[in-house]
C-alpha cells in the first residue's frame, strides 16, 4: 500500500510546487480523524484549522484567535483596599482560613471564552464513504497538509495551508483522471451565523459570537447572545471562493456545488469585529467584511503554486533554523504515527518518534503565534467547544509562560512577540486594577487567567460562586512572570534598543508594583507578599487545609529573578541608578529560601510540606526552571532540595506538569530521568474514550499534548526540556550535552540557541561531544562547560578568571537560604566538567573539538 500511495503523490501532483522536505518528519495515518484530537492542525498565527481527511464529507474545523466571548469588562473590585488589610492580618495572626474567606470578597469575575469560528465542509459524491489506499499527513518540514485515497478507481488528492504571507487557507484538489472531483461546499458555525452565496463561487458566512459565556455548568445563564444585532458580541464573516478548472460551479441555496472537475482551489479568508483590547467587538468594531474582503482579493492574485511556493519560503525560514537527529528506526518509520505511539513503551528504538515531537512544538509555536498575532492561549489557536476546558483562555499561573519556553531556545525568536504586545495591554488595563483593587499608584499587576480583553482583576465569580477558589484566585505575580520573559529575550538576542523601548517600561512598572505590594514579616523582617499562596495547592497541616498564607517560595522566587533582572537591564543601559538601588534594597530583604526538614526545598513560608503530596503544581521549583537562581554546580544544596521536592511528587502527573519536571531534571543534570518522563508523556491516549480530567498525562493520536484533556502547553514545554538536555545557558556559561541520556547514543542538533546570542551546532557519539559549531551573534566572551576535554580550533582559550565578563551571560549568584537542622540532602551527581572561554567575534563561527574512547 505504501508504495502505491508514493506513486499516487508524484502522479497527480503536476502543477505543484515541491519544496525539500525530510520525509521523516511527517504525522501521517492510514484512516481519517473520528476524533478531534486525531484531526491535524494548520495555523498562520491567526487562523486555525483542524484537518480531518474524511472521504465522504471532509470537515476542515476553523479558528480565528481574536474570536473570544465578550467585550472588555475590567471587573475590577472596590472592595480591594478595605478587605486588604483584613486580609493582611488574618494571615499575620495565623488565621489562614478567615484570610481565605475574606480574600473572596477582593475577587472579581471569569475571563472570556475562546470560541469555535466555524466550518468548512466538502460533501463528495464519491460512492463509498472510506476509499482504498488511503494515506492523510501534515509535513512539517512544509506546514502542508494532504489526503489521498482512492474511489472508484481514481485517485484523489487534498492538499491544504494557512499562509502567513497572505493571510488565507488553501485547498487543492486533484485527480488522477479528468472531470472527476464533484462536491458541495458549504460553511456552518456553532454560534449564531448566516450564509449567503454571493456569486455562483462564492460563499459568505455572516456571524455573531456570545456576549455571555458561564465558566460554571451550575450558572444559571450558559450562553448568552445580545437581543440587538448591533449589540455586544464580535461579529465575524468567513469568506470561501471556489476556482475550478474544467466542469462546472454554480450555487445551490446557501451552497456552492462543482460538478465534473479536473481540479479545484478553495480559498478562504475569515476575518472578526475586533478592534482592540479595549473596546466592545459589537458597538465600536471593525467591519470583519473588509478585512476578510481585501485579503481574499489580494490572495486571488495570485496562482495555487505561487501562494504554496510564498507560504512555504515563510514557513521555512523559521522552521528550518533548527535540525535534530536522534537516530532512526527504519521499521518504525514505515508505521502510521498513532501505531508508533502504541507501540512506544515496547519500541524502545524509536528515537525519530520524539524528534518527530519536538519538531511539532516548534511547529505549533509557528503556527499559533507570529508577530501581529494574539499570544497562543491554553489550546494554542485550536478550538471546536463554545464553552471550552478552562475556557481555552490564558491560564496565567503556568500555562501560558510555558507556551513560549521554547521560542528563545529552539531560535523562534520572533515568535516571542505576540506575548510581549499582550503585556503592553495588561500593563494598561493592570495599572488601573493596581489602583481600584490595592490602592496602588504606579505599576501594573496581572492575576491569574486573562482573555483577549486583557483581564487583569482576580477571578473567582466574586463572591457568587461556592466553587471560587483563593488558592488560584488569589496570585497576583502573573506580570512578574510575564516580565521575566522579556529579560530572557534581551539575553538570547542583545538587542538592547528593544530592551529600553519595550521592556524597560514593562519590567519597571511590574517591579514598581510589587514594591508597594510586599509588606514587613513581623517575625522575621524580611519582606514578603501577604496574601500569598502557591499556585493551586493547599498547606495540608494537622489534618487541615489552608490557602492563603504568605511569603510562599514561588513568590519570593519570581520577585529575586525579577528584581535582579531589572537591576541588570538598568545597569545595560545606564539609567535610573536611584530606581537600581531601592530595587536592590528590597531584593536584599526578600524572604530567603527555606530547605526544610525532609530536605526538601520548602514550598511554603514555614516547614509544612507533605511528602506525600503528589500535587501537579511545584511551583516552588521556579528558581530551577524557568529561573536562573538554582544551579547544580554554585547552589548545590539547594539543588539537592529541589530534587528532593521533584522525589516526593513522583513522575506521573497532567501533561503539562510533566513537561516542566523534564525541564527540572534537565537542569539537574540528570538525562536519565529526565528521559524517563519524556518517555512517559508517551502514552497513547485514545480520544473516543472517556477519560478521568487531569490524570496521567499522555499524548493524542494527533500528538496533542493530553492534559487530559488537550492543553498546548504541555507539547511546548516538552520540546522547551529535549533542548535544555542538550544545550543550557543560564548558569554564565554554555553548558553542551549536560543531560544527554543513554536512549540517544549518537546524534546531532543544529542552530538552538543560547543566552549571548550564540547559535549553536552540537554533534555526540558513544554518549560524548565529538564536535559542536558556535555562531556569535553579537560578539563577546564565550564560556562553555562540557563533561569531556574540548578545545576550540579558530582561537585560544583563556584560563578563567572569576566570573563571565558577557553580560548577556552571567549567573546570578548564590541567593541566601536557611537550612533546617534535620534536613538530610539528596546527592546530586556532578560528571567531570571542564570549562574554557574565548574570545568571540561578531558573525564568526568557532568549532568545538572533543573526544571519542580517549582519542
Amino acid at each position: 500500500m505504501k508504495r502505491i500511495v508514493f506513486l499516487f503523490a508524484v502522479c497527480i501532483g503536476s502543477g505543484a510546487v515541491h519544496a525539500q522536505t525530510d520525509p521523516h518528519l511527517k504525522l501521517w495515518y492510514a484512516k481519517p480523524a473520528k476524533a478531534w484530537e486525531e484531526a491535524l492542525p494548520l495555523g498562520n498565527g491567526k487562523t486555525g484549522a483542524m484537518v480531518f481527511g474524511h472521504v465522504k464529507t471532509e470537515r476542515y474545523q476553523l479558528n480565528d484567535n481574536t474570536l473570544w466571548s465578550g467585550f472588555p469588562d475590567p471587573g475590577n473590585n472596590p472592595n480591594g483596599p478595605t478587605v486588604l488589610p483584613q486580609v493582611r492580618q488574618a494571615v499575620f495572626e495565623g488565621e489562614y482560613i478567615k484570610a481565605a474567606e475574606l480574600w473572596k470578597k477582593m475577587q472579581g469575575p471569569y475571563s472570556a471564552r475562546y470560541l469555535p469560528l466555524g466550518n468548512l465542509l466538502l460533501d463528495f459524491d464519491h460512492a463509498d464513504t472510506v476509499g482504498t489506499a488511503y494515506y492523510r499527513d501534515l509535513d512539517l518540514a512544509t506546514a502542508i497538509a494532504a489526503v489521498r485515497y482512492s474511489s472508484g478507481g481514481i485517485q484523489y488528492q487534498r492538499e491544504t495551508f494557512t499562509s502567513f504571507p497572505d493571510k488565507v487557507m488553501m485547498v487543492r484538489l486533484t485527480a488522477s483522471t479528468g472531470k472527476s472531483i464533484s462536491f458541495t461546499a458549504a460553511l456552518t458555525s456553532k454560534l449564531h451565523f448566516s450564509v449567503t452565496a454571493t456569486a455562483a463561487n462564492q460563499l459568505a458566512l455572516t456571524g455573531k459570537a456570545p456576549k455571555f459565556v458561564a465558566n460554571r455548568e451550575s450558572e444559571p445563564q450558559q450562553v448568552v447572545y445580545d437581543e440587538d444585532p448591533k449589540g455586544e458580541g464580535m461579529n465575524f464573516v468567513i469568506y470561501l471562493r471556489v476556482k475550478n478548472e474544467g466542469g462546472t460551479v454554480k450555487q445551490s441555496g446557501d451552497k456552492i456545488t462543482v460538478t465534473n472537475a479536473d481540479a479545484v482551489t478553495l480559498y478562504l479568508t475569515e476575518a472578526t469585529s475586533f478592534n482592540g483590547f479595549n473596546k466592545s467587538p459589537g458597538k465600536e468594531g471593525k467591519a470583519p467584511g473588509i478585512e476578510a474582503g481585501n485579503n481574499l482579493k489580494k490572495a486571488l492574485a495570485f496562482s495555487y503554486a505561487q501562494l504554496k511556493q510564498r507560504h512555504t519560503a515563510d514557513y521555512q525560514q523559521l522552521f528550518n533554523r533548527v535540525k535534530l537527529d536522534l537516530g532512526s528506526n527504519e521499521a518504525a518509520v514505515k508505521l502510521p504515527t498513532d501505531e508508533r505511539l502504541r507501540q512506544f513503551a515496547q519500541n524502545k528504538g524509536d528515537n525519530q518518534l520524539q524528534t518527530l515531537y519536538y519538531q511539532f512544538g516548534r511547529y505549533l509555536l509557528i503556527a499559533s503565534s507570529r508577530p501581529g498575532s494574539r499570544p497562543a492561549n491554553l489550546q494554542g489557536i485550536w478550538n471546536d467547544h463554545v464553552q471550552p476546558p478552562w475556557g481555552s483562555n490564558y491560564t496565567t499561573n503556568i500555562n501560558t509562560e510555558m507556551n513560549y519556553w521554547l521560542a528563545e531556545n529552539t531560535n523562534l525568536s520572533e515568535c516571542h512577540q505576540p506575548l510581549f504586545d499582550f503585556m503592553k495591554e495588561l500593563a494598561v488595563n493592570g495599572a488601573v486594577t493596581a489602583k481600584v483593587n490595592y490602592n496602588i499608584p504606579e505599576g501594573w499587576v496581572t492575576h491569574h487567567n486573562s482573555d483577549l480583553w486583557a483581564k487583569t482583576s482576580p477571578p473567582g465569580g466574586y463572591e457568587w460562586d461556592p466553587r471560587g477558589m483563593p488558592r488560584w484566585s488569589c496570585w497576583p505575580m502573573a506580570g512578574v512572570w510575564f516580565s521575566t520573559h522579556l529579560w530572557e529575550h534581551y539575553l538570547y538576542t542583545g538587542n538592547k534598543q528593544w530592551l529600553q523601548q519595550q521592556a524597560w517600561p514593562l519590567m519597571k512598572g511590574a517591579t514598581q508594583f510589587m514594591l508597594h505590594w510586599l509588606v514587613k514579616d513581623s517575625t522575621t523582617n524580611f519582606l514578603v507578599t501577604n496574601p500569598s499562596t502557591s499556585p493551586e495547592n493547599t498547606i495540608k497541616l494537622n489534618g487541615k487545609e489552608y490557602q492563603v498564607a504568605l511569603g510562599s517560595t514561588m513568590d519570593m522566587s519570581l520577585l529575586r529573578e525579577l528584581f535582579t533582572a531589572v537591576i541588570r537591564a538598568g545597569e545595560q543601559l545606564n539609567i535610573e541608578p536611584a530606581f537600581r538601588k531601592q530595587v536592590q534594597q528590597a531584593l536584599d530583604r526578600l524572604y530567603p529560601y527555606h530547605i526544610g526538614q525532609y530536605g526538601q526545598l520548602q514550598e511554603w513560608y514555614g516547614d509544612w510540606d507533605d511528602p506525600k503530596d503528589k500535587h501537579r503544581h511545584l511551583s516552588h521549583l521556579f528558581g530551577l526552571y524557568p529561573g536562573s537562581q538554582i544551579t547544580v554546580q554554585q547552589t548545590p544544596e539547594l539543588a539537592a532540595a529541589a530534587k528532593q521536592s521533584l522525589i516526593h511528587r513522583g513522575d506521573v502527573s497532567t501533561g503539562w506538569s510533566m513537561a516542566w519536571k523534564i525541564n527540572w531534571w534537565a537542569r539537574l543534570q540528570d538525562g536519565e530521568h529526565a528521559y524517563k518522563i519524556l518517555s512517559d508523556a508517551f502514552t497513547y491516549i485514545d480520544p473516543n474514550q472517556t477519560r478521568e480530567t487531569m490524570g496521567g498525562g499522555g499524548t493524542y493520536p494527533n500528538l496533542f499534548d493530553a492534559h487530559p484533556p488537550f492543553q498546548i502547553d504541555g507539547n511546548f514545554g516538552a520540546t522547551a526540556g529535549i533542548t535544555e538536555m542538550l544545550l543550557q545557558s543560564h548558569a554564565g556559561y554554555l553548558s553542551l550535552l549536560p543531560a544527554l541520556p543513554g536512549a540517544w547514543p549518537a546524534g546531532s542538533v543544529k542552530g538552538i540557541k543560547a543566552r549571548g546570542n550564540f547559535t549553536v551546532d552540537i554533534k555526540w557519539e558513544a554518549g560524548k561531544l565529538t564536535t559542536a559549531k558556535i555562531y556569535s551573534g553579537g560578539g563577546g566572551v564565550c564560556r562553555i562547560k562540557s563533561t569531556t576535554p574540548v578545545k576550540i580550533v579558530e582561537v585560544k582559550a583563556n584560563i578563567l578568571n572569576g566570573n563571565n565578563t558577557n553580560p548577556l551571560n552571567i549567573a546570578y549568584g548564590k541567593p541566601v537560604y536557611l537550612k533546617a537542622a534535620a534536613a538530610n540532602l539528596v546527592s546530586v551527581g556532578k560528571e567531570g566538567e571542564y570549562v574554557i572561554e574565548f574570545p568571540t567575534v561578531k558573525g564568526k563561527t568557532y568549532t568545538v573539538t572533543g573526544y571519542v574512547n580517549g582519542r
